[in-house]
């Protein structure tokens, strides 16, 4: 079942990690991560976001991949990561993992699918962008049990021209 989160993504990042065996995401964040929004480590993954302020995630953990379907979102990235405790938290970069919100998922290898939506008028809106709904960036993260895998992009967003 889905659940709703409003997160601070504070420096244009949203954590997935294992509360556990989470890692750093310092190496990962490349600059082909950052262009691909998606950054993975041992025990977990960094969203990239377009703005940094309030955006709205919607977690799913889910048994089996689920249906590609890129439509209606503006930017869809996969990749995977370790999960050895068995339980995730998500939470925005700087928050503490006292507030974040956890959810159960199969130990092992976890696939994420990460589906951004309303990017450019959050994008454009910068830092008012989550006083309105019209512009608050949503975020989608899709987690099932799956084997290592590369980080894939299968449909990308970029920054207009200033």
């Amino acid at each position: 079942m889905a659940r709703v989160l409003r997160l601070f993504a504070d420096y244009h990042q949203i954590h997935v990690t294992d509360p556990v065996h989470g890692g750093d995401l310092g190496e990962a964040w490349t600059e082909g991560a950052a262009a691909d929004r998606l950054a993975v480590a041992d025990g977990v993954a960094g969203v990239g976001t377009a703005v940094d302020v309030f955006v709205e995630v919607t977690v799913d953990v889910l048994e089996t991949a689920p249906d590609v379907d890129p439509g209606g979102f503006d930017h869809v990235v996969e990749g995977a990561f370790e999960v050895g405790s068995g339980r995730v938290l998500v939470l925005g970069c700087t928050d503490g993992v006292e507030d974040a919100a956890g959810f159960d998922v199969p130990g092992g290898w976890t696939r994420i699918r990460v589906s951004l939506s309303n990017l450019e008028a959050a994008w454009r809106a910068g830092v008012d962008s989550d006083d309105d709904p019209g512009t608050t960036e949503r975020v989608l993260i899709q987690l099932w049990p799956s084997g290592p895998g590369p980080v894939t992009v299968l449909k990308r967003w970029t920054e207009p021209e200033s």
